[in-house]
């Protein structure tokens, strides 16, 4: 089975930074998109940051773009997220995702989820 597991969450003060990682096991090949979603309590999912394995091309949500850089690591089945100039905005439970198909800003494009890993970004 597929499986991603996420870490490198943690408390950060407002201009801190932090970098998330995300290791994949179970994949077939790296014909995959790997995206960065985020979501706080009461509200939806949203689309941070997503990459193509064959295609080391980031794509970004607005709110992160110029803050935050996606890149991937397949010799180590990882995908990492560096997270700069972070504001409270930016606090919720970040998840990794594997898609096949499908826009990468779209959830339902990625058919496996890791857990998360909760981000705090004090002000």
């Amino acid at each position: 089975q597929v499986q991603l597991v996420e870490s490198g969450g943690g408390l950060v003060q407002a201009g801190g930074s932090l970098r998330l990682s995300c290791v994949a096991s179970g994949l077939a090949d790296n014909r995959f998109a790997m995206g960065w979603f985020r979501q706080t309590p009461g509200k939806e999912r949203e689309f941070a940051a997503a990459v193509r394995l064959n295609a080391d091309y980031g794509y970004y949500a607005n709110s992160v773009k110029g803050r935050f850089t996606i890149s991937s690591d397949n010799a180590k089945n990882t995908v990492y997220l560096q997270m700069n100039n972070l504001g409270p905005e930016d606090t919720g439970v970040y998840s990794c995702a594997a898609s096949r198909s499908g826009s990468v800003y779209i959830s339902r494009s990625y058919g496996y989820w890791g857990q998360g890993t909760q981000v705090t970004v004090s002000s």
